[in-house]
């Protein structure tokens, strides 16, 4: 997956047949197409998973779901910016499997990515716990999803992570992945996608969309109350993204049915 133009006599990084995805010089050195790529996604999730945590954990007006919306958004925007030409820019495992599905990542790329994503997400997490006040940490369960405390709660934030990221899993499928609609600003409306979805369905679920920004700070302050809903939530809004764009909403190359 890229989000910027590409060339026809070149083959696709990861493999897929769909000439619209990102392309890359003919190469099998493991380090560009396998370590690089891999690596990008771990320093990637680690800057957005950290300025992520650090947006919860440093609130200090109190602004409700404003500066972490902003934070986030900002943060995905750029990293995906950054990093995009190497490895997509996916830094979210729901992500990962959406742009699986769809036909923009190799299925044997799949599980390293999400290690990867993972693995980003613990160490972002835990810079954040290294330089906040411990007090201030320990108030905001170190950035973790904690907005779900009953069970009548449950029903709401799984119907909202899955609805959200199928928002987001969608911005990215077909904003960056499709090649009939794909566009040079789609870090850019990614990145608004988070923001629009965090303003409204903070306060529901706390709005994650993405399995390793809840693992990360989870892992490192230990806090894994519902924590199950932040994995089923975005997997299944990326599994409901995928099955859409290969059946229907893909361009000819992608979508099994309407051809």
């Amino acid at each position: 997956m890229s989000f910027f133009k590409s060339k026809v006599n070149y083959l696709p990084l990861f493999g897929s047949p769909t000439k619209s995805l990102s392309f890359r010089p003919i190469s099998m050195k493991p380090v560009p197409r396998y370590i690089q790529p891999w690596l990008a996604e771990v320093v990637g999730s680690m800057l957005f998973i950290f300025t992520g945590c650090m947006s919860v954990i440093e609130d200090p007006l109190d602004t409700g779901s404003l500066q972490p919306a902003l934070a986030h958004g900002l943060a995905l925007g750029i990293v995906i910016a950054l990093f995009g030409e190497i490895s997509g820019g996916h830094f979210n495992p729901a992500v990962s499997v959406s742009v699986c599905l769809s036909g923009g990542l190799n299925v044997i790329m799949l599980v390293p990515y999400i290690g990867a994503q993972l693995c980003g997400g613990v160490i972002g997490a835990g810079l954040a716990k290294a330089i906040s006040p411990p007090q201030v940490y320990y108030n905001t369960s170190g950035g973790a999803f904690n907005t779900v405390k009953h069970g009548d709660q449950i029903g709401p934030a799984i119907v909202a992570e899955v609805v959200m990221t199928l928002f987001l899993t969608m911005s990215v499928c077909m904003g960056a992945v499709n090649g009939k609609t794909r566009s040079l600003l789609a870090p850019f409306c990614i990145g608004l996608t988070v923001t629009a979805d965090v303003l409204a369905g903070g306060a529901i679920s706390g709005a994650c969309m993405n399995p390793a920004r809840a693992f990360g700070p989870a892992a490192v302050a230990h806090y894994w109350t519902y924590h199950w809903i932040y994995w089923v939530g975005p997997m299944a809004g990326a599994l409901i993204t995928g099955v859409l764009v290969r059946l229907m909403l893909g361009d000819e190359r992608t979508r099994l049915l309407l051809k």
